[in-house]
């Protein structure tokens, strides 16, 4: 009985300790992530805007999947509208 409660006790004091030494480095983490999310974004839209994209046979069936989060990127990207003409998501 004691020896489970020491180590319950060992795996709380190391799920502290990681979150204690991991915290400082969340926000660079989630930041690195949405920029690389912004530039998947463009690779997978660059056609629809002009911008010739050599991988657009294969970024093409990806559209359907990331038009739910279009409205979120172009709005941080600082576009007020849709800059595709076809699609109006504002």
């Amino acid at each position: 009985m004691k020896i489970r409660a020491i180590t319950e006790w060992l795996k709380k004091a190391n799920d502290y300790a990681t979150n204690v030494y991991n915290a400082p480095y969340r926000s660079a983490i989630a930041r690195a992530k949405r920029d690389e999310d912004d530039l998947f974004m463009l690779l997978v839209f660059s056609e629809l805007m002009g911008v010739p994209n050599p991988a657009s046979y294969y970024t093409l069936e990806l559209q359907p999947l990331l038009l739910e989060r279009f409205h979120d990127w172009h709005l941080r990207m600082g576009m007020e509208h849709s800059p595709l003409d076809g699609f109006r998501c504002c």
